[in-house]
């Protein structure tokens, strides 16, 4: 488990790259919650975290080449990618955002 960012410095609805035991993490916060997924999308070496949230469908779109990848499973919803990224374990203690192991 690892601190990557406190809760409050979160912009709702944007996504934040941070380094988890080196491995870049995409932090999303939606509302009250927080998601990580793998920073890096399947399909090209972009960086997840510059793309687009989609808040409703709690996915995270490439900025590249327009795959959406859900937030809770890693799973593109949208071509060209196929291949999941990493979701990983998030929890809020004490206002601290904590990052743990892939699901």
């Amino acid at each position: 488990m690892t601190v990557v960012a406190r809760f409050d410095d979160l912009v709702p609805g944007t996504a934040t790259r941070v380094d988890v035991n080196g491995t870049a993490v995409a932090l999303v916060r939606i509302g009250d919650h927080v998601y990580a997924i793998g920073d890096i999308c399947s399909h090209a070496n972009v960086s997840l975290s510059d793309g687009e949230v989609w808040c409703d469908e709690k996915q995270l779109e490439c900025p590249r080449h327009s795959s959406a990848f859900s937030l809770e499973t890693g799973v593109p919803t949208t071509l060209p990618a196929t291949q999941p990224v990493p979701v990983f374990t998030v929890t809020i203690e004490n206002g601290d955002v904590v990052v743990g192991a892939g699901a």
